[in-house]
């Protein structure tokens, strides 16, 4: 996406002062991208494209405007079937080729053109046992079905408008309303929808087809969706000196050699506490760090350097941590150990598989909701024992301190 938005476009020309751009938008979604990700390449707001491709209804003194028709492009990939797309499938089907010699031909999925023919076709003159494809037909159908924005099912079905709103006066939730449904009417489709379908109707501006009151019923109590980041939205925590697992060492990922750990932290009550979790990836052996005070960067800092200093130089080879801001000094931390710091990719918590595992034991000691401030040295250290003398199945039954001791003596 080599689009350069236009400088000083403030004062628009005119009424054509966005040709450029609203062509670019189309091109990108022709070619599959989201509306808002298109909005944000070519620099206009999502509600300007939403208007190009939906048109908009008149309110008050803002006159009505239609969506902006435009002739799909002959050449390169496109996410819809074009005329000629229709007219090949035309001509195959009259020459007898299979559903999916035509989608292999066309470079689309067999339910694409099957799909298509279905919605599209439709029953001969005088015998409706007999079905006809017309290309130029099927084209002006797909051409009025596509403008937005569309009356949605539950608006338009008071009875299923009533049965969902009853249910989640009930606190049902939108995924259990919706087997419901399909449960009460097998045979009645109408009354079948999708439960992003009912969210859309509680929380979507404009469609009016649920009250809003009603969205204080599900168990997140919103009345308002609340979106996920997006990628290009998401900036590093620690974009300097960050090294990620990708350059870990590849004794690391094969557990042969001791001393490679993963680390994280088990947050307490209101996330006013903490208790650092270490695992050393051979033996699944488990060390605590004591954060009495917090789990600023420099707390942080610390309270590893303190517990790492204590382990043989054998087994301080690799730390894996996730990017939490609480080791935006971790360079300070292998300056003062010796050991390097690698870092997960974002949003991949298997990625440390050993650490996650043993956070889900500790929190048998550590139950969520708990102040993990008001523990002291002593009781983490009698905790991390009693997890180290346990036999575990992923070691053969062994304990990961035997396991360790084994370890450290053939290394030697």
């Amino acid at each position: 996406m080599d689009f350069k938005i236009r400088e000083g476009r403030g004062q628009a020309p005119g009424r054509k002062a966005l040709v450029r751009e609203r062509e670019e938008y189309f091109r990108l979604m022709d070619q599959g991208v989201s509306s808002m990700e298109a909005c944000r390449v070519v620099g206009i707001n999502r509600r300007t494209g939403k208007r190009w491709r939906n048109g908009r209804q008149a309110t008050g003194s803002t006159r009505s405007a239609p969506p902006i028709r435009r002739p799909l492009s002959s050449v390169g990939p496109s996410r819809y079937l074009r005329e000629a797309d229709r007219i090949h499938i035309a001509d195959r089907l009259r020459e007898k080729a299979s559903i999916r010699q035509i989608a292999s031909e066309l470079g689309r999925s067999p339910s694409t053109i099957s799909r298509e023919i279905r919605r599209n076709g439709m029953p001969l003159r005088g015998d409706s046992s007999r079905w006809a494809y017309r290309p130029h037909a099927a084209q002006s159908r797909a051409d009025a079905r596509r403008p937005r924005p569309k009356p949605g099912k539950i608006g338009q079905n008071q009875e299923l408008r009533d049965f969902i709103r009853h249910h989640l006066e009930r606190r049902w939730s939108p995924e259990q309303i919706c087997q419901a449904l399909r449960t009460r009417f097998p045979d009645r489709p109408e009354m079948h929808v999708t439960h992003e379908t009912v969210y859309q109707a509680l929380y979507v501006q404009g469609r009016g087809e649920l009250r809003r009151e009603l969205a204080r019923a599900l168990r997140t109590g919103r009345t308002m969706r609340r979106p996920h980041r997006q990628s290009y939205r998401r900036q590093p925590r620690m974009a300097k000196d960050m090294v990620m697992i990708s350059d870990r060492p590849a004794e690391a990922a094969d557990r042969a050699v001791p001393g490679h750990w993963e680390g994280d932290l088990i947050i307490g009550k209101a996330h006013k506490s903490a208790i650092g979790t270490l695992v050393e990836r051979s033996s699944r052996f488990v060390t605590l760090v004591h954060l009495p005070e917090g789990r600023r960067p420099s707390q942080m800092r610390d309270a590893l350097i303190q517990t790492v200093s204590t382990l043989p130089a054998q087994l301080r080879r690799s730390l894996t941590w996730d990017q939490g801001s609480e080791m935006h000094l971790h360079k300070d931390f292998s300056t003062a150990t010796d050991m390097p710091v690698f870092f997960c990719d974002p949003g991949s918590p298997w990625q440390r598989g050993s650490n996650e595992n043993t956070n889900g034991l500790l929190r048998q000691y550590f139950p969520k909701g708990t102040d993990l401030a008001r523990y002291t040295r002593p009781e983490l250290d009698a905790v991390a024992a009693e997890l180290n003398s346990r036999p575990r199945k992923t070691l053969g039954w062994e304990t990961p301190a035997g396991r360790l001791a084994k370890l450290l003596a053939t290394a030697s």
